[in-house]
């Protein structure tokens, strides 16, 4: 109706030159105390109230955070809610509070991530949103939920199909077993060939037996792989 309305947090409506914020310091802070997000609203130039969200945690979140541990992995929150939220989320799922980073931009969440990398560190990042794209992408591995926005899925390695956090801890698991059977594959194929080429180039072993031999190996190496058909 010709108002002019801006709704965001405390330092977007102050850059805005909007007044009466003060008045509102005490709503935000006992909605932050309580760990959900205060949205500021303001039309005409002047503060007027506050909207309170809150993200609910997936009940399966605690337990993907469990299972990363389990992997050895060290799990880090990065949130651009405020840090009373983000350690009220953190605590909801077993994050110690030294790995929360609140407060950030999309761009402060790529910056982080190659903080992480040039400390030596191997990260991999999981997000689903579009301000999630450009750490995805900064990130030794990018992991998409597949519920996702499509800036996401575009921007990572890897799309989970699920919106379960614990399908990123099965697609490490099953990585490093696949990782695990194709070492497993090249030493024995390397192994059996040195094994047994000097004693084909002695004239030590019967061409008959060198090729069922030969034929034995590709079955090993090709029963070996099917056994990732049991993963679960």
């Amino acid at each position: 109706d010709g108002h002019d309305v801006l709704a965001g947090r405390e330092r977007l409506l102050a850059d805005a030159g909007v007044t009466g914020l003060d008045a509102l310091t005490v709503l935000r802070k006992e909605a932050e105390a309580a760990g959900r997000t205060a949205v500021l609203v303001a039309w005409d130039g002047v503060a007027r109230g506050v909207i309170t969200v809150a993200d609910a945690v997936k009940g399966t979140s605690a337990e993907a955070v469990r299972e990363l541990r389990a992997l050895g992995l060290t799990p880090v929150l990065l949130t651009g809610d405020n840090k009373a939220v983000a350690h009220a989320v953190a605590d909801a799922v077993g994050i110690p509070a030294d790995a929360v980073y609140a407060e950030v931009m999309p761009r402060d969440k790529a910056d982080v991530v190659a903080r992480l990398r040039a400390e030596g560190r191997v990260v991999a990042m999981v997000g689903d949103g579009v301000n999630d794209a450009a750490a995805l992408a900064t990130a030794d591995l990018g992991l998409a939920m597949g519920t996702g926005t499509d800036a996401a899925i575009e921007a990572s390695d890897l799309t989970l199909t699920r919106g379960d956090l614990r399908v990123a801890a099965d697609a490490i698991r099953l990585s490093r077993k696949t990782l695990a059977t194709i070492k497993g594959n090249l030493c024995w194929a390397f192994g059996y060939n040195v094994a047994a080429l000097p004693l084909a180039a002695a004239g030590l072993l019967n061409p008959m037996i060198a090729g069922a031999a030969m034929a034995f190996s590709s079955v090993f190496v090709v029963t070996n792989s099917l056994r990732l058909r049991t993963f679960s």
